[in-house]
């Protein structure tokens, strides 16, 4: 199943992506919440699935996507969890997962139009794939983790190189506005996975310059989930993207950043197509 938040009249609605258009999912379940957060924490996937067979839709013409999870609580983004990525970066993959945040202001949509910062002129394409949570997990085990994740979706980590690698932290160039595209769609892990692998590549004004599948992640998703849960309470909504693959404009010679009238496209069989132009 294919969850999406779309703007309507009501305001930002859950919906569910079907061959003819998008069920809002709050009307297919008999009314209540309306962001797709809630349906997470609500505990009602499994009953979205039927409900949402026999519910009219809303021609996709006719509906604005948002980000699948607009309004997240956390935003985190796992850095260097490539193994080739590292080695072309030429450093050795991490002992224990690295990471930092972004922060809602950096959610944009599928097909939105990102304005490049003012303040970086190095900005850089990191093709990923992000994991939401779907249930409140605290200190829980590899075993356990998979339970807890409530789909996936593409994302890209724009990055400001130049602010990134001004200071010890990473985060001064991974926060401007638009920085984190993501969706088209939060696909259910029984969609999203292929014998729990999920291929995916990003092309630049059509060149393809990433191409690889999480078989290559250093720290897998439910290594990621148990790691992160002992440090927080992880919640429904909460965002993991779990790090891009070799092939980034930084690591090419000569180096390939991002300008005004580019677009960025990353695709998978699994999760759909995520469309970006850069302004």
């Amino acid at each position: 199943m294919r969850i999406v938040t779309y703007r309507s009249d009501r305001g930002d609605r859950a919906g569910v992506l079907v061959e003819d258009g998008i069920v809002d999912a709050w009307d297919a379940l008999g009314g209540g919440e309306s962001t797709g957060r809630a349906l997470l924490a609500a505990d009602r996937i499994d009953d979205l699935r039927s409900a949402a067979e026999s519910a009219s839709a809303v021609p996709i013409a006719d509906a604005e996507l948002l980000p699948p999870v607009p309004d997240p609580d956390k935003i985190i983004c796992i850095g260097l969890n490539y193994r080739e990525h590292a080695a072309e970066a030429g450093i050795d993959p991490p002992e224990s997962p690295t990471f930092f945040a972004k922060f809602r202001n950096a959610l944009a949509a599928p097909g939105a139009t990102v304005s490049l910062p003012a303040a970086s002129s190095k900005v850089d394409f990191e093709a990923e794939v992000a994991f939401v949570i779907g249930q409140e997990c605290h200190e829980v085990t590899e075993i356990e983790a998979g339970s807890y994740v409530g789909g996936y979706m593409l994302f890209n980590d724009l990055s400001a190189r130049d602010l990134q690698f001004a200071t010890p932290q990473w985060m001064p160039g991974k926060v401007f506005d638009g920085s984190a595209p993501c969706g088209p769609a939060l696909v259910t892990p029984d969609e999203g996975e292929v014998d729990g692998s999920i291929s995916f590549s990003l092309e630049l004004n059509g060149e393809v310059m990433q191409d690889s599948s999480t078989d290559d992640l250093v720290f897998g998703v439910p290594k990621l989930v148990a790691h992160l849960s002992r440090l927080m309470t992880l919640e429904p909504g909460d965002i993991v993207s779990t790090g891009t693959p070799s092939g980034v404009g930084s690591t090419r010679d000569p180096r390939v950043w991002l300008k005004p009238g580019d677009e960025v496209v990353i695709s998978s069989p699994t999760l759909g197509r995520l469309e970006t132009r850069l302004a």
